[in-house]
């Protein structure tokens, strides 16, 4: 349990301790910063502490935004001051200065928790200010002070802000409007009977596949039902972000559920309507596939261009100025919101055309749009990164060669050309057309050769740091290159059930790829080098198609794609489960697909 120092004198009337109490507290009180110090002392170093100023007066979720929030290691708001253990240390050197200071004999006539915080600043300790917006967090100096205080404390609703701030500032359309307004007190409901956002993150995903499960009838009823659950999953998908904001349950295995969870569901979804659809003798599993490889990739896009920009030097464009100054526009907000089709619009779109029409239109409508948004934001970006000036880090450098997955054949092969052949975007472009060529040669030992050509580019696309202004296209490139690999020469097969195989392997090695996306984004790092070995990187992994497709038949060939499929998954899976559930990263909260 938490512990609160509640520093000075009591304050007749206070609430502050019972306040402190319904946030999980154990109470303390302390006359002076001596006390105090002894009272830190004594609290186990494993626990978090708090300092506050006894004539403190303000809303108790002011109190549960500075003080309880998993994310940050040091927070504080007027009067208030909290360490999680890591930062205990900092916490008590800056008592103990204080203490040493004069200021441990007698109450001061400013706050102890204030004048702490002042110290860790001095300090360079980051010290985490949540804005309150019009929630009250004061240290009134004289009993007129305190009674404008509690006037207005008692003229703000701080439930109805905490319910309002539990919706994320930006979203898409369909969510804002047609989810948000009930999805909130879904999300109180859910808090005030215990239920935590991993519970709700699992709701959500049960309930998407059994929308799968229906889509997969091939029935119209089964279509109508999946469409209503697929909302209804989406639902609970937005309740379990705004359960997390609401009662600040923020957890590093929170973000990675959410995260892919999400993906998993689309996922299955896809498999559900293909299912669905070969029941009334239509085969729509390459258009499945094919979405699934698209949406992925637009994924990849996302991760890798905020990975090579957000702590890049000099990172303002002529271009990101305009989007900014529409975003300052009502309408092009939302319009250019839905264009990108998030999550939401997404979402909404294939439950409405499920119900409505046949999976095959569901998927043709879903492609369309899903190639009209990645061109779009792919080209908006490219816009940016070429009229900016920025300098990117070597952690942004590292974290697109972590992206990027290549496995031991590129390495090695990096290592036996000593020529650098240039820029790492050039190459990287040059293996990938060939590898394109080759596979619709119609010669079958041509892909296998082309394999080789894109494992050599691979490996030597990352021989130089990814820097260049669009370097971050390197890792949705290669995504594309190995994903559409196996599309094809599924395609090519030609045998029942190949297509679906295609589809079981690219869904295990997308989820490796986004669980190295998550890893990162948790400061957690990229996943072990073992791991990347043991599932032959994304070249080895192209290679090793291709060669199975040109020595084997076709049922042989389902076969194995389906064997390797179940490797690769039963491996990325265990790892990462150990992983996360293991994990010793700080609380993080994914607030979800950009908009």
């Amino acid at each position: 349990m938490p512990t609160a120092i509640v520093t000075g004198q009591p304050v007749p009337g206070s609430s502050l301790e019972n306040d402190l109490r319904s946030l999980g507290f154990d109470v303390r009180a302390a006359t002076d910063a001596a006390e105090a110090e002894t009272l830190l002392a004594a609290v186990p170093a494993d626990r978090r502490v708090a300092l506050v100023d006894a004539r403190f007066v303000g809303h108790v979720h002011a109190l549960r935004l500075g003080l309880t929030d998993p994310r940050f290691d040091l927070a504080a708001v007027p009067g208030a001051v909290t360490a999680q253990p890591a930062a205990r240390p900092a916490l008590t050197r800056a008592l103990a200065r204080e203490t040493s200071a004069g200021g441990g004999t007698a109450v001061a006539v400013d706050s102890v928790a204030d004048r702490l915080v002042t110290a860790l600043g001095t300090d360079g300790c980051e010290v985490h200010r949540p804005e309150l917006g019009s929630l009250v967090a004061a240290v009134p100096a004289d009993p007129q002070g305190r009674n404008e205080a509690r006037q207005a404390v008692a003229a703000v609703d701080d439930e109805a802000i905490r319910l309002k701030s539990a919706v994320k500032s930006r979203d898409g359309f369909f969510t804002t409007f047609f989810i948000s307004p009930y999805s909130r007190y879904i999300a109180r409901w859910c808090a005030r009977r215990g239920l935590t956002p991993n519970q709700v993150t699992t709701a959500s995903l049960l309930t998407a596949l059994i929308a799968a499960g229906c889509a997969a009838t091939g029935t119209r009823g089964g279509f109508i039902a999946a469409g209503v659950l697929l909302i209804a999953s989406f639902v609970l998908d937005c309740a379990d972000g705004q359960l997390a904001r609401y009662a600040l349950k923020y957890s590093t295995l929170g973000a990675w559920l959410d995260a892919t969870f999400d993906r998993a569901k689309e996922y299955a979804y896809y498999a559900g309507l293909a299912l669905g659809a070969a029941r009334g003798g239509d085969d729509v599993w390459a258009l499945a596939l094919g979405a699934m490889i698209l949406q992925t990739c637009r994924h990849v896009v996302d991760f890798s261009f905020n990975e090579a920009n957000h702590d890049a030097a000099a990172n303002t464009s002529p271009t990101a100025a305009l989007s900014d100054k529409l975003d300052s526009v009502g309408w092009t907000v939302w319009a250019r919101r839905m264009i990108v089709l998030p999550i939401g619009e997404r979402w909404a779109m294939i439950a409405l055309l499920t119900a409505a029409t046949t999976p095959r239109i569901t998927f043709y409508v879903l492609l369309a749009g899903c190639a009209f948004a990645a061109t779009y934001t792919t080209a908006g970006r490219v816009l940016r990164s070429l009229t900016r000036k920025a300098q990117r880090t070597d952690r942004a450098a590292q974290a697109l060669a972590d992206l990027a997955d290549n496995g031991p054949v590129a390495s090695r092969m990096a290592h036996l050309t000593r020529v650098r052949f240039g820029a790492p975007l050039l190459v990287a472009l040059a293996g990938t057309a060939v590898l394109a060529v080759s596979l619709f040669s119609g010669r079958t030992w041509a892909p296998v050769a082309g394999a080789f050509v894109y494992a050599v580019t691979s490996g030597q696309a990352l021989c130089r740091p990814l820097k260049g202004a669009l370097d971050w296209l390197v890792p949705p490139l290669f995504r594309a290159a190995e994903y559409g690999t196996v599309l094809v020469l599924a395609s090519k097969a030609g045998v029942n059930g190949a297509l679906p195989a295609a589809f079981g392997l690219v869904a295990a090695v997308a989820y490796h790829h986004y669980d190295t996306v998550y890893r990162i984004r948790g400061n957690a790092g990229a996943p072990p080098a073992w791991l990347v070995r043991a599932v032959g990187g994304q070249e080895g992994r192209t290679l090793l198609v291709t060669l199975l497709a040109a020595l084997l038949t076709a049922g042989q060939f389902k076969v194995a794609l389906t064997v390797l499929a179940v490797i690769v998954a039963l491996v990325v899976l265990v790892e990462s489960i150990r992983f996360w559930v293991s994990a010793g990263a700080p609380a993080v909260h994914d607030e979800g697909e950009p908009a």
